[in-house]
């Protein structure tokens, strides 16, 4: 299944807390690096792909943040890696950076203050990149200072200094910078939706910067963030490819989106929109600067348009060049389940979670009654839905609002019992409606026009007739869906939501969908819930320096939520399953990237 964005997606495709004390930073959960050969669970999926045992990971000092990378075990370097992808990026400038399958080919060109290590034990860090170290923070969160590591260039052999991170951040002021991440930005400002555009409203193109008492340059290697309030997961924030440097010299405004520079392990060669793009070695890497990266494949020929069925096909027929092939983004195709059984086509398959959770949104200004919403909670199949994006091969059955990768994530968690009964209870969602004298009740449901979209919203439908609903279909091309359900008077009482957290972090799940102070056309309170508690709660949460505490905070408040106001109904966790050909070593499933994680493939040589 192919999620080609990092926040909210549609199915398919369409639009992904830190502790002060840097020992001791997030939890992740332990996903599998291969598919299949599970017990299955009510769950749906495999046992071995569900989180049991949650893995610390530290954000590193100077030494743990030192290149190079831990070799991968028999890897070479050599030969050139085929990469089969569904659809061609729109943005290479990091700063326009924000969907999935951009963010894969920039984390082979790009490189932030910070980035996600993957060892070879399996377990994560959070690094310094261009930075010595994860970061030092002082002023209980609000100050970060980072100084710049040696040998750090771009690919056209200038170094990078604070001058350019400097510019990196402030250009993601101006107007033509529409698509990527804005935590940080609204950070600096202290302000909220589109509001921090006014402090530097041109960026640095008119000359001007920013003040030292928000972002701080002192010399040519020292970077300092001021914020008004504290910012615990700023060194998780930085390692998105949205944040990722800039050249201040190179920087040409809009054109730079096509062709940047990058100081990355490799550098673009040829790049036909659409069709095509060839990576090569940039020479000016220093791998010793590098902790998270190897650079095995002297080149990388991806090419775009390939569909999920096209790319399952020739990835499973592992002939030709289709030996040395991989997808970054594209899943195996729903209907190929079969043929992926075989066992020797799992042996070249990793799996895991993806960040994306599923949810079928109640719409809280018109759903006013608890038992009619929990009517609907048990009234939902969430067989019938899993089954139309791919069944246990695209997802497993969620009973919370948090995804099995996030600190704090509870295995067990199921409090309308859908994980227990996946089919539904109609019987009980019909005594619900009887209670509340609303059998009968109409539902306006609002879906999106791909093909699983519909599936589902059938199963969904008819479920809800059966416990004594009345409702009306309508549907919307998949392009104008979100736009349509982000309105705040959008007529409609039902209709799915996919969120992914952007870390590995619940702070940038339940603030984003659950704070009744965002509510406005366009923003992402789709249901539309304001409750006090809720509001204070992630006003606390977020000034919290303990990770471990917050963690915890976070899916307390979850369970709060969703037990006493029920604005949503969780469905699936989303799932990803990556084949690639014989020919291609190294191969793991990277859960901070929710896909393989393209720095340790290599090419398995004669």
């Amino acid at each position: 299944m192919t999620i080609t964005t990092r926040r909210r997606s549609l199915s398919g495709r369409g639009t992904r807390a830190a502790s002060l004390a840097l020992a001791a930073a997030l939890l992740l959960g332990a996903c599998s690096s291969g598919g299949g050969g599970g017990e299955e669970t009510p769950g749906g999926g495999d046992r071995d792909t569900a989180p049991e045992t949650l893995q610390t990971i530290e954000f590193a000092d100077a030494a743990g943040s030192t290149g190079p990378a831990e070799e991968v075990p028999s890897a070479r370097s050599g030969g050139t890696i085929r990469v089969l992808q569904e659809t061609s990026p729109d943005h290479l400038d990091p700063a326009q950076i924000y969907v999935s399958h951009e963010m894969t080919i920039a984390r082979l060109l790009h490189r932030g203050l910070t980035t996600t290590r993957l060892h070879n034990d399996g377990s994560y860090s959070v690094v310094g990149d261009l930075a010595t170290d994860a970061g030092t923070v002082s002023d209980e969160g609000r100050t970060w200072t980072y100084t710049l590591k040696d040998d750090i260039y771009f690919n056209d052999g200038s170094p990078i200094t604070s001058a350019d991170i400097r510019h990196t951040f402030e250009r993601q002021f101006a107007e033509f910078i529409t698509q990527g991440p804005t935590f940080i930005q609204s950070w600096l400002a202290d302000a909220e939706g589109a509001a921090y555009r006014e402090l530097l409203p041109d960026g640095p193109y008119e000359g001007d910067h920013l003040p030292d008492s928000v972002l701080e340059t002192p010399d040519e290697k020292t970077i300092v963030f001021h914020f008004a309030q504290p910012r615990n997961d700023l060194p998780y924030a930085l390692t998105l490819p949205g944040y990722f440097a800039v050249s201040r010299e190179g920087d040409t405004k809009e054109n730079y989106d096509q062709d940047p520079l990058t100081s990355g392990p490799y550098q673009i060669e040829d790049f036909r929109p659409g069709r095509s793009m060839t990576l090569t070695r940039n020479e000016h890497w220093v791998p010793e600067t590098d902790a998270a990266r190897n650079a095995y494949p002297d080149r990388y020929e991806i090419t775009f348009g390939h569909s999920q069925d096209d790319s399952t096909g020739r990835l499973t027929a592992d002939n030709g060049d289709n030996q040395y092939a991989i997808s970054f983004n594209n899943g195996i195709d729903a209907g190929s389940a079969e043929v992926v059984q075989d066992p020797a086509v799992q042996e070249r398959m990793v799996s895991g979670y993806q960040v994306f959770v599923a949810s079928l949104v109640i719409n809280q200004d018109t759903v006013t009654d608890k038992r009619v919403r929990e009517a609907i909670a048990h009234a939902i199949p969430l067989n019938g839905v899993l089954n139309a994006y791919g069944g246990a091969i695209g997802g497993a059955y969620a009973g919370g609002f948090i995804s099995p990768l996030l600190p704090g994530y509870e295995h067990d968690y199921d409090p309308y019992g859908k994980l227990a009964l996946p089919q539904g209870d109609t019987e009980r969602a019909r005594q619900l409606l009887e209670e509340a004298d609303a059998v009968g009740y109409e539902l306006n449901y609002l879906h999106h026009v791909a093909p699983e979209d519909q599936q589902a919203a059938v199963a969904i439908a008819d479920a809800l007739e059966t416990a004594g609903f009345s409702v009306n279909r309508s549907e919307v091309p998949t392009e104008q869906y979100y736009d349509t359900i982000g309105q705040v008077d959008n007529g409609y009482d039902i209709y799915r939501s996919n969120w992914g957290h952007d870390w590995l972090s619940a702070a940038t799940v339940i603030p984003a969908q659950y704070d009744g102070r965002t509510i406005q056309d366009g923003a992402s309170n789709y249901s539309h819930i304001n409750q006090d508690y809720i509001n204070e709660e992630i006003d606390r949460i977020l000034l919290l320096s303990d990770a471990d505490e917050a963690a915890t905070a976070w899916f307390e408040l979850q369970k709060r939520i969703l037990e006493e106001d029920l604005p949503a109904v969780p469905l699936f966790y989303y799932k990803q399953n990556i084949l690639h050909g014989s020919r291609i070593g190294g191969a793991v499933f990277n859960n901070d990237f929710s896909t393989v994680d393209m720095h340790r493939l290599y090419v398995i040589q004669d």
